[in-house]
């Protein structure tokens, strides 16, 4: 009882904790707000009447927001507070389009509103974040990252296309476990999201390396499961070492510890006893297979959700 309680709360807590704690949404005084002086005067002047006939255009109206810090929020969740205050795009249209850079936290995001969201789509939005402006943000060039992505984005919704050089992928510039093509998260939701995912599949797997009989119908059944969640956090290919990491490594342990006494005592127990200890672990073999129980303790999963496209990105 006291987990289901803790688990309906957590949101809420969540939730207040942003509004008390996160950055301040600024006031709505331009298409520029160059909140961290990264723009030059002549720049910011430029890329505001840039905007303006955009919007004169096609009346979509995209704004530019920098912020030094976000104070530990996450960026997604900065740029619909800031696009929810502002109101961005027209009401029955939803036509709004929203850049955020900041430049402390190394973070920039493009946020799209719901009726551009076929046009600008998520992976047209990342491709922009990765290929046209973090290149002059590595450079310390802020005038023209923000500049060519603004008028990226413009040029996309005006129906052109990306420069060729703008559709090449450098994922495989990138290595490591925190740098492997993937979701855009940030270093501490990959070591969260990670816990909670390798956490729970890891026990299973150690259930089933563990447990006689049983062990290998848990070895097929989480197979789907190695090959799925973990490109939340790793992406494609981090999944797929995963995948086969498991595949090799899981009959190679299993093979490993069954000539240990404890595991033949635990064979022997189901052939005689009907019934196994393994670890405070109770093994009952049944007409299949085994069975398991700890003691009445039982697992539970919540789920979650998210609203909002376009992309995230770092430099």
């Amino acid at each position: 009882m006291k987990q289901r309680v803790i688990f309906l709360l957590l949101p809420i807590v969540l939730f207040v904790s942003s509004a008390l704690f996160g950055a301040e949404v600024p006031y709505l005084t331009g298409r520029v707000t160059d909140n961290a002086q990264l723009l030059s005067p002549e720049v910011k002047r430029s890329l505001s009447e840039s905007l303006k006939e955009h919007e004169q255009r096609t009346g979509n109206q995209i704004a530019v927001l920098t912020i030094p810090t976000l104070d530990g929020e996450s960026i997604e969740d900065y740029a619909v507070r800031v696009f929810e205050t502002w109101k961005l795009g027209q009401k029955e249209k939803d036509n709004g389009v929203l850049i955020v850079v900041v430049p402390n936290d190394r973070r920039m995001r493009i946020e799209v509103g719901y009726g551009l969201e076929g046009t600008l789509t998520d992976a047209t939005a990342g491709r922009i974040i990765q290929n046209i402006m973090t290149p002059k943000f590595k450079n310390e060039d802020f005038n023209g990252g923000i500049t060519d992505g603004a008028k990226a984005v413009m040029n996309v919704l005006e129906g052109g296309v990306l420069p060729e050089t703008a559709v090449k992928s450098d994922s495989k510039k990138k290595s490591g476990f925190f740098e492997m093509e993937g979701p855009e998260l940030s270093i501490t939701e990959r070591i969260l999201i990670g816990a909670f995912v390798f956490g729970i599949i890891g026990l299973f797997t150690a259930i089933g390396i563990l447990t006689p009989g049983f062990g290998w119908f848990l070895y097929f059944f989480l197979i789907p499961f190695w090959a799925v969640f973990p490109m939340v956090v790793l992406g494609p290919d981090g999944a797929l070492y995963c995948l086969i990491t498991y595949l090799v490594g899981f009959p190679a342990a299993k093979l490993f510890i069954r000539n240990t006494d404890w595991y033949q005592k635990a064979q022997k127990d189901l052939r005689t006893k009907g019934q196994a200890s393994i670890g405070g672990m109770v093994i009952r073999s049944g007409g299949s297979g085994s069975s398991w129980s700890s003691g009445g303790s039982s697992f539970s999963g919540g789920g979650g959700s998210s609203g909002g496209g376009g992309a995230s990105g770092s430099w």
